[in-house]
């Protein structure tokens, strides 16, 4: 069978075409910069826009803004240099590891949890995947780099961002432009690397009083990389994404922005019977936000987003064909032979909006709203669009902040949600099956700042019930026992848990600790190991978990700074008494940094302990526990050399001794690739790579 010819009903993308379109934008952005670049230097005046700084040392670490939140600018050079994509980016913050396949696109993991679990947003909507085994997860669509901010609220001490975050909300915002007269702003970085590591990205705008047009865009590839031994891991992508902002600023007070956006790509995977070949991402969206509407009434928001994913994944695009085991989790037949070559193509459109008021008195705030979310997932069957799952869901939130005294301060919330799922998949036994349910979510939660020293210190407690997702609701895959399948037979997950945590500041030292224990009753587990019924079994049990994560940074001198993090995650099956699976180990990362004048050099290490605590062949939709992990450290090495206010320039050295190692989170090497068939053993990550960023901006 040709390559070129339809598959299944999937025409294989042609990657000469996708070539065109990548390098048509970036010749798109390239002119529009250039123009705005002539119109900056043009300029006579200075016009005052502090969009972002220039950063003079590489960030290892990312310490807590609060006690309870993370926030930082996804722009600034970090070490290890992760991917073009969410999940690599977030690893870098404290708490979150990934379910590895390769280079590229893993799934985030925070505290062991995974999937739903996490709430990931792009400027307030999700952007959700369409393949059943997410190939294409949230965080696959977006490039941390084109977006202003990052925000992670730990635990379920939130209701405002919608329903299920259990373990933590993720926020990747952009936001308004602000001229205080008619001028241009340009900002980018330009990042090579070994293994064909080759990242560009401009963000440029022009604008005035009154409004903005704003561009953003990015490339980033890269070939298949080596492991300390030598070995090519197939691993290869190749990524773009544009969007434009057209924003409206007439006051202060008033902010009127209208959004779009497009992307595409493909990558190869290593622990995946198929890789991705089309990523395609459009996105619409308008946000408005009215301050200051009265004495009390302080804000008003209001948004609508648009999201759709298309999505094909195929084993000729970046492979030979041939026999091979699904593997690494991927219910998809099992050891299903594809050696005349077979694709999917699935999409998903997610249709979104909220609204949401805040008011304040002497003592108190008030932050209420609602909600709603509206997907629709399809696949592509002989040439025919078929709906398989359809979902609405409608919230209500409400959040209070009181100060109870000068110091302390008591913060609670609450929301419900209404579900409507229909299982519109024509094969199965619930096919034209719908389910109804609501869903409450509550915390409270106790701030004091101390008046003795510099330490802010909170405890709280939170309540979330979760409604299965697509992934976890799969009507191919079978049920608890005594269900028909996943879709008849999944409950909601509900968890029940206690945040604790402190924060320290003065003028040398910054500490901080967050802490958590919770219950989860009816927590959805994956069962792989179900060869009697010849498909994954997903069902309900009750667990346990807890952890923290403590970092700090010491200014030793003048010029020499310290820092370091450990994280820890636990985790039990309460009905098996065994572990849960998907747990990652302890993790330490200890750096420190010289930084004099325009210069800074700084090292870093990373120590990961063996995870002995697995449930073998238990786990989620993407990763199972393949076997216990050894433990490893990786020294990594940087530096960074101010040039101008305008130009700085970075390189580093990732895993300078070119250490063999392997996450715990990881996919089983795939037999297309020469990895044993019989052996579940994970694959090995990135030798000794070399990198060199150059970041600009005026």
């Amino acid at each position: 069978m040709s390559h070129s010819t339809i598959v299944h009903g999937v025409v294989a993308p042609a990657r000469l075409k996708n070539r065109f379109q990548r390098h048509a934008l970036t010749l798109s952005i390239a002119a529009a910069s250039s123009l705005i670049v002539q119109g900056a230097w043009a300029q006579s005046s200075t016009t005052h826009h502090d969009h972002h700084a220039l950063n003079t040392m590489v960030v290892t670490a990312v310490p807590l803004s609060s006690p309870l939140t993370v926030e930082t600018d996804p722009r600034i050079p970090r070490q290890p240099a992760p991917a073009s994509d969410g999940a690599d980016y977030l690893q870098t913050i404290p708490g979150f590891s990934a379910i590895r396949n390769g280079g590229t696109n893993g799934d985030p993991v925070f505290r062991g949890m995974f999937g739903s679990r996490l709430r990931i947003l792009t400027n307030g909507s999700q952007m959700l995947g369409a393949c059943p085994a997410r190939m294409d997860a949230p965080t696959s669509y977006i490039s941390p780099e084109n977006y202003d901010s990052l925000t992670v609220t730990k635990g379920p001490q939130s209701v405002l961002w919608g329903p299920g975050a259990s373990a933590a909300t993720v926020r990747f915002d952009r936001g308004p432009e602000e001229f205080d007269e008619a001028g241009v702003r340009v900002d980018g970085s330009v990042m090579l690397g070994t293994y064909g590591r080759f990242d560009r990205r401009i963000d440029a705008a022009v604008g005035n009083q009154d409004g903005y047009l704003r561009i953003t865009g990015n490339q980033s590839e890269a070939n298949d990389y080596k492991d300390g031994d030598g070995n090519v891991v197939p691993s290869l992508w190749d990524k773009w994404n544009g969007d434009v902002a057209l924003g409206w600023t007439p006051d202060d007070d008033t902010w009127l922005e209208v959004t779009a956006g497009r992307g595409d790509g493909e990558a190869r995977y290593a622990g995946r019977g198929m890789d991705g070949s089309k990523f395609l991402r459009e996105t619409v969206g308008i946000r408005f936000r009215r301050e200051n509407l009265g004495e009390h009434w302080k804000r008003l928001e209001m948004q609508a987003n648009y999201a759709y994913a298309d999505h094909i994944m195929d084993n000729f695009t970046l492979r030979s064909p041939g026999s091979m085991d699904m593997g690494g989790g991927m219910d998809m037949g099992g050891g299903m032979d594809m050696s005349d070559g077979m694709a999917m193509r699935l999409d998903r459109r997610t249709r979104s909006a909220r609204v949401a008021s805040t008011w304040e008195w002497e003592n108190t705030t008030w932050i209420a709203g609602v909600d709603v979310e509206h997907q629709v997932h399809r696949n592509l069957d002989s040439e025919r669009w078929q709906p398989d799952y359809e979902q609405t869901q409608f919230g209500a939130f409400s959040e209070v902040t009181r100060y109870i005294g000068e110091r302390d301060r008591l913060i609670g919330g609450a929301r419900v949600d209404r579900y409507r799922v229909s299982d519109e998949n024509l094969d199965t036994a619930t096919a034209g099956l719908t389910r109804r349910d609501t869903l409450p979510s509550a915390f409270v939660r106790y701030e004091q700042d101390l008046a003795s020293a510099p330490i802010t210190w909170y405890a709280g407690i939170g309540h979330v019930e979760r409604f299965p997702d697509y992934w976890e609701l799969s009507s191919s895959q079978a049920g608890p026992a005594g269900s028909v399948n996943a879709f008849d037979g999944v409950q909601a997950e509900k968890t029940t848990q206690l945040d604790i945590g402190a924060q320290y500041n003065d003028q040398r030292l910054s500490a901080w600790v967050s802490g958590y224990a919770g219950y989860v009753n009816d927590f959805i587990l994956f069962d792989y190991n179900t060869a009697s019924i010849s498909r994954t079994q997903v069902d309900n049990i009750d667990a346990q978990i807890a952890g923290a994560e403590v970092g700090a940074s010491y200014q030793l001198t003048d010029n020499w700074v310290s820092n370091a993090s450990l994280a820890y995650a636990w985790g039990r099956n309460a009905d098996d008494d065994e572990a849960l699976p998907q747990i990652p180990p302890l993790e330490a990362n200890i750096g420190l940094t010289y930084a004099r004048d325009a210069y800074s050099v700084g090292g870093l290490w990373r120590g990961v302990a063996a995870q002995n605590r697995t449930a073998l062949e238990k786990g989620n939709v993407v990763g199972q526990d393949l076997e216990s992990s050894s433990s490893f450290g990786v020294f990594s090495l940087n530096g960074t050399y101010q040039a101008s206010n305008h130009l700085t320039l970075s390189v580093g050295v990732d895993n300078v001794f070119d250490t063999t190692y392997t996450e715990h989170l990881n996919l089983a090497g795939n037999a297309a690739f020469g990895y044993p068939a019989d052996l579940d053993r994970g694959i090995n990550e990135p030798g000794r790579m070399v990198w060199a960023r150059a970041d600009f901006s005026f």
